[in-house]
Parts: structure tokens; C-alpha cells; sequence
């Protein structure tokens, strides 16, 4: 019982406030989904990177120590997209369409919230380093798959390294393997701008979910479930065979949980891959980690 209340104290928080984006999203009407355009703009250029940066390059970040976490997160991802392309043949998907979104779970969004709620302050940093990891591979695999068959590759392919995400990434693990330090009232400025992003991407994902459609229901529900269950399938691997302490196997089955990002869509959208049917797999997914998110807190608090 006092397992289940901790999750429920974890997990309320964050569903509360996609709730509140929803609602306001639902009564304000169309308006609010242009403007948050723009404030999803804010946090995608500026905030999420400086927060993936301030976590990255704090001195609280010790990239040894956290080298399970970006191993696990990476096989995690990779892990999913492998056990998700026989899925595709199976049920004549389109791997372009199917395969990213399995590699690419919501470690933003949702991952990095819930990380801080279950695991105190402290969970930001590691929580950073598995969606580094995450990142890392999509940005890399996950849109190579997307696109195989197409022209333009190498321009894309380097295009991806001008991307904010990947530049705060590389400049924070930069700043953590040289162990550079910036003035600590200029560290404290970045982190709080940083962390206003947590707020906002949940709304962003409330508001999201005004766009939920069953048209591509089965695609999406078979996303749904493969995305966690491939996910917490290599976890699984991953804890017999990593040396983990208590609160990594939590972060790395909490990150194992979590449903397809957002972020695959508004990449699909712009490869005019069948956004129709991933924007199923992603918000399928987002209401069916009503079910494994708490699955995977329990595995891994437990």
C-alpha cells in the first residue's frame, strides 16, 4: 500500500497538470493551440536545451558515475527499435512510420518530471543523462530510418548537429568531461530558465491531446503497447547485467515506461511520413502510460 501511494503522489502531479492544459486548451478553442506554437518554439530552442545543459554541466553531474545510465538508456532505445521493426513486417507498417517512435519514448516531457518527483532534485541530472542517451539515438538512428529511401541524407543528417537539443547536449558533456565550471550565479540563472520548460511541456501535452484521433487506431494501439513493453523488456536485460544503485534501476525502468515523445510527430510531420498514423502511436501511447508508467515505478522502486 505505501508502494502504491508513493507512485500515485509521483504520478498525480504530472497528470494534473496535462489535465489543466487540456481543459484550458478545450475551453479557450483554437486560439490557445496557435499560440502554443510559440511558447512550444520557446521551450524546444531555448529552455529544454538550457536545462539539459545545466544538468549536464553542473558539478553535481559526475559523468562516471553516470556512464549506466547513459549505456542503459542508449540500449534501451536501440532495444526498442529492434524489437519494433519485426512488429512492422508483421502488420505491413511502414518501418519509416512505426520504427522512430518506438526509439524515441517521452523522456522529456513526461521522463524528466515524473524523474524529479520520484527521485528528488537530485534525479534531474540522471534523468538528463538517459534522455541525453535517448536523444542521442534518434537523432542518429532513429532519423537514418526515416530517411532510408530518400534524398538528401547527408544534408539532414548534418543538420541534425545545429539542432538545439544536440548542441546543448554535446556542450554540456563537453563541460562535464573537462570538468569546466561557469560563475555560479550564471549556473543558477540557466537552471531556472531550464526548469520552467518541466510546466510548459506538460501543458504542451495537454494541449496536445485536443488532438487525439482513433482514425489510426490500430496502428496506434499497437504502438502503445509495443513502445513500453520493448522498452521494459530491455530493462530487464539491462538490470541483470549493469551494476545499477537503487535509484538508477528506478530511472532506468521509470525511462523504460514511458510513451512515444511528441517530438516524433512534429518529425514526422516534417518528412511527410504518415503523420496521421504516428500522431495515433503518440497520443495512444501518452493515455497508455496511465497503465505502464506506474508499471515501471513499481518495478523499479520495488
Amino acid at each position: 500500500m505505501e508502494a502504491l501511494q508513493r507512485i500515485a503522489s509521483i504520478i498525480f502531479p504530472v497528470l494534473l497538470t496535462v489535465a489543466v492544459g487540456y481543459a484550458y486548451a478545450r475551453l479557450r478553442g483554437d486560439v490557445i493551440k496557435r499560440e502554443m506554437a510559440a511558447v512550444n518554439r520557446y521551450s524546444a530552442e531555448l529552455l529544454c536545451p538550457l536545462l539539459l545543459f545545466s544538468a549536464l554541466a553542473s558539478k553535481d553531474f559526475d559523468l562516471m558515475a553516470n556512464l549506466p545510465l547513459i549505456l542503459a538508456g542508449g540500449l534501451i532505445s536501440l532495444g526498442s527499435g529492434l524489437l519494433a521493426w519485426p512488429v512492422a513486417r508483421l502488420f505491413g507498417y511502414d518501418v519509416r512510420t512505426f520504427v522512430p517512435p518506438m526509439i524515441y519514448n517521452n523522456c522529456g516531457n513526461m521522463g524528466i518530471p515524473l524523474a524529479i518527483l520520484a527521485f528528488g532534485p537530485s534525479g534531474l541530472s540522471e534523468a538528463a543523462a538517459m534522455f541525453m542517451a535517448g536523444s542521442l539515438v534518434y537523432f542518429t538512428v532513429g532519423i537514418r530510418i526515416l530517411e532510408s529511401g530518400r534524398h538528401g541524407t547527408h544534408r539532414a543528417t548534418l543538420a541534425m548537429f545545429k539542432n538545439p537539443m544536440m548542441l546543448a547536449m554535446m556542450t554540456g558533456m563537453l563541460f562535464a568531461v573537462l570538468k569546466l565550471r561557469l560563475p555560479a550565479e550564471l549556473m543558477q540563472a540557466l537552471r531556472m530558465l531550464g526548469e520552467a520548460s518541466i510546466p510548459l511541456m506538460l501543458l504542451a501535452l495537454g494541449v496536445r491531446m485536443l488532438d487525439v484521433n482513433f482514425r489510426s487506431w490500430r496502428i496506434g494501439l499497437t504502438g502503445a503497447l509495443v513502445c513500453p513493453l520493448a522498452g521494459l523488456a530491455v530493462a530487464i536485460g539491462m538490470d541483470h547485467l549493469l551494476t545499477l544503485t537503487a535509484v538508477q534501476r528506478g530511472q532506468v525502468y521509470l525511462f523504460a515506461s514511458l510513451p512515444p515523445a511528441v517530438f516524433s510527430f512534429m518529425v514526422a510531420e516534417s518528412y511527410r511520413q504518415e503523420p496521421d498514423k504516428v500522431a495515433g502511436i503518440v497520443m495512444l501511447g501518452n493515455i497508455a502510460a496511465l497503465g505502464f508508467v506506474p508499471l515501471g515505478l513499481w518495478l523499479g522502486l520495488k
